[in-house]
């Protein structure tokens, strides 16, 4: 053991442990030096504390991850419920918004057939809707009812007034 000739991993204690474990008492090892000391004692119980938690406590940790889980799961559910309680709702938005989008391209299609057969009367010959002059005059047409719209507002609020102020002499 003490000679130069002996490897150093055959002078550790993990060595002797073995060699005692092995030969037991014939192996000329001391049994008393292959017990840890106080201090590597300490830092085997220090690190079974830190790895290796005790059943209770790993018992514990196993419950609420499963109660976090039915919780988290539960509360997935009532948010698939609420959404399919939604669900017809959601469904008529949909197609009135898809009605309406086929009403507002059916409009435009038949305004713009519109103003190309007044383009057309207005010219005498067929107008390309990107030419200049179909420009102007869209642009002329729209000022127009502009106007017309603005003077039925305006006569609608006159009768309004009118009839408001009629009102309170009939009562009275």
């Amino acid at each position: 053991m003490n000679s130069e000739k002996t490897p150093e991993w055959q002078k550790t204690d993990k060595y002797d442990r073995k060699l005692f474990g092995r030969y037991g008492y014939a192996s000329g090892v001391d049994p008393v030096k292959l017990w840890p000391t106080p201090a590597q004692l300490q830092e085997v119980i220090a690190e079974e504390k830190e790895w290796y938690p005790p059943l209770e406590e790993i018992l514990q940790n196993i419950a609420v991850k499963q109660q976090e889980k039915a919780a988290k799961q539960l509360a997935r559910e009532k948010l698939i419920a609420a959404n399919m309680a939604k669900m017809p709702k959601m469904i008529l938005d949909w197609k009135k918004e898809k009605q309406e989008t086929k009403r507002k391209a059916k409009e435009e299609k038949a305004k713009k057939e519109r103003l190309l057969v007044l383009a057309r009367e207005r010219f005498g010959h067929a107008v390309d809707p990107r030419s200049h002059k179909f420009q102007e005059m869209v642009a002329e047409i729209e000022k127009e009812e502009k106007k017309r719209r603005k003077l039925l507002k305006r006569q609608k609020r006159q009768e309004e007034q009118g009839l408001t102020a009629l009102s309170p002499n009939r009562a009275g």
